[in-house]
């Protein structure tokens, strides 16, 4: 059924090469992406919880444009339209970038962004989920709000939510097949144009599904063993069941 993929294509490379090429794009629309949206996330999410209000609202207005608009449509604005928006030279310089950086760095953008007020939305519910006493005690200490954050909070917040990041980090791997709408050849691409050239479109379709839930797994693999590194002591699922079962057997013990 895969033997196509070894076949030639038009260009002289096999087909395989060709969804090796885009898986290529798709990791690096994802790695750099991820990592450009979580610095940001933490920063709005920070900006989330923040007493000052109009940094607040700042930041609660941008996870509510990013969040909310579909990626489809924020893809074709940073395409499309951005480069209309400012000024002529700098727009007639994207315009006139060579491919596929043309694509690439709208694509990054936009997911990086859009993935950023989602980050961001976890940031601020594991800020949240921290207890008053942490910010007393650290104002208590001495520390300034911004150190609280820096050396308290954030910290902690990062390590509680690690397991809902997860979803994120295999959510951004999954939007880059929106970037073919510009003319980025990644994988779900290139599957197009093997499908569209040799007319087998369950290999290779079945292909890029199967890369797609191979990159699914390592990075559902990767980030359990990063939860597992820097779990908060006493936080654990299971430690928390054992704690509930010992404790009425000690009650128990305790009564005989």
């Amino acid at each position: 059924m895969f033997t196509v993929l070894l076949d030639q294509g038009s260009d002289g490379r096999t087909y395989l090469g060709w969804l090796l090429s885009g898986l290529g794009w798709t990791l690096s629309l994802a790695f750099f992406g991820w990592w450009i949206a979580f610095a940001i996330g933490v920063v709005v999410g920070i900006g989330r919880t923040a007493k000052n209000k109009y940094i607040a609202v700042a930041a609660r207005l941008y996870v509510e444009i990013f969040r909310n608009v579909p990626v489809l449509v924020q893809m074709f604005l940073w395409y499309f339209v951005l480069p209309e928006l400012l000024p002529t030279s700098a727009g007639n310089w994207m315009k006139q970038m060579p491919p596929p950086w043309g694509a690439f760095y709208p694509a990054l953008f936009c997911l990086s962004f859009y993935t950023a007020a989602r980050v961001a939305e976890q940031v601020r519910a594991g800020l949240e989920a921290l207890p008053q006493g942490q910010s007393e005690a650290a104002a208590a200490l001495g520390l300034s709000g911004r150190k609280t954050y820096r050396f308290v909070l954030v910290p902690q917040a990062l390590r509680l939510i690690i397991p809902s990041l997860t979803s994120e980090v295999m959510g951004i791997y999954k939007n880059t097949s929106v970037a073919l709408t510009i003319g980025l050849l990644e994988l779900t691409a290139q599957a197009r144009q093997i499908s569209e050239e040799t007319f087998q479109t369950f290999a290779a379709f079945g292909a890029a599904t199967i890369i797609y839930l191979a990159l699914a797994l390592v990075a559902y693999q990767f980030m359990a063993w990063i939860d597992r590194k820097v779990r908060i002591p006493g936080t654990s699922t299971s430690q928390k069941k054992t704690r509930s079962v010992n404790v009425p057997r000690l009650q128990e013990g305790a009564s005989s």
